[in-house]
């Protein structure tokens, strides 16, 4: 069971659908007036990062990325390495990259569009979750910025893969720049039972490109999921 949630859907077919995820940047880059000074393949790896969960948090099967460059012509090769980057780190093949690069007009700080197209089933998507022996779990820590670069705590993109194909794990949903609080609030009436608030955890913090994501999973597979996660887990 996945959450249908963050996503746009449309149907493609009798029983299946396209899922359409996609993130965002700006002031990120390698332009005289950016925030945060970081290589463009760094930048486009984060932003893949952030729509491929998104689509595969709910359950769908990535194939392509559409790339929104609004960095020059220059950037375009760093960018692709970006995604290239994450598909060797998810251990699949690289997917197709197609998009379009503003290239009339000179911006002073950088930016950037991606979006992810997958395909799922439609018969499996539900947010009824009931299970006795529920837990909680956040995966990485909620970090932004600078902290994204220099930080350890963030969660890597193979255990977002493991954790999406794990039978003993419910659902998975990417935390993103609005915080833990907003992803429980949204789903408050499914997983209010199972949550105790860690005073060790901010909880309002921003995640900013999905450094953390949360678990619902059946306490018997809780020693398997700690083992495979280490300190990257932290049970809610």
């Amino acid at each position: 069971m996945r959450l249908n949630r963050d996503v746009l859907t449309t149907a493609l077919s009798e029983g299946e659908e396209l899922v359409i995820a996609c993130d965002n940047s700006g002031s990120i880059g390698r332009k005289p007036f950016d925030d945060v000074e970081v290589d463009y393949e760094v930048v486009a790896y984060f932003a893949f990062r952030v729509a491929y969960m998104e689509c595969a948090a709910a359950g769908a099967t990535p194939f392509s990325v559409l790339l929104h460059n609004f960095n020059g012509d220059d950037a375009w090769d760093s960018l692709k390495k970006g995604i290239e980057r994450g598909c060797r780190e998810l251990n699949i093949p690289d997917l197709p990259v197609t998009g379009s690069t503003e290239s009339n007009f000179k911006l002073y700080q950088s930016a950037l569009g991606l979006a992810v197209l997958g395909k799922r089933s439609i018969n499996h998507v539900s947010d009824n979750i009931q299970q006795k022996d529920m837990c909680v779990a956040l995966i990485g820590e909620p970090l932004v910025g600078n902290d994204v670069l220099t930080n350890e705590g963030v969660a890597p993109l193979w255990l977002f893969n493991w954790c999406c194909h794990n039978e003993g794990i419910h659902a998975v949903i990417p935390v993103g720049s609005k915080g833990i609080q907003h992803e429980l609030n949204q789903l408050d009436s499914v997983i209010a039972p199972y949550v105790a608030r860690s005073a060790s955890i901010d909880f309002q913090q921003s995640a900013g490109p999905a450094t953390c994501f949360l678990i619902l999973y059946d306490a018997l597979h809780e020693g398997a999921i700690v083992e495979k996660a280490g300190t990257w887990f932290h049970r809610l």
